[in-house]
């Protein structure tokens, strides 16, 4: 798996507490963009904790956003091994309704 300038991979990672994002052109070896639930800009504007399914969902559309902002409309979507439940499958349907294409 791998992603382009055009079609950048979505990494996810998770802790216990928070969720990590980060869209990665592989071929230029280049992080585009990289995001978390304990950045300050989100805590700021959502004020959510980072671990649980209800801040994953608001880091699934804010990713979007700010993907967009970027020019990303289409993804490759890394899960990182993790199962597709929970967070990770919360995450991935807020970003794919918030306008990404997977």
């Amino acid at each position: 798996m791998s992603g382009t300038k055009e079609m950048p991979r979505l990494i996810v990672h998770r802790s216990h507490n928070n969720l990590y994002v980060q869209f990665i052109d592989d071929l230029a070896r280049h992080t585009i963009l990289s995001l978390s639930t304990n950045d300050a800009s989100f805590k700021k504007e959502f004020g959510a904790e980072g671990g649980n399914v209800e801040s994953a969902k608001k880091m699934g559309a804010y990713a979007a956003r700010e993907a967009t902002k970027k020019d990303i409309q289409k993804i490759v979507f890394d899960r990182g091994g993790y199962l597709y439940h929970g967070r990770i499958k919360a995450l991935a349907d807020a970003a794919r309704e918030a306008g990404l294409k997977f």
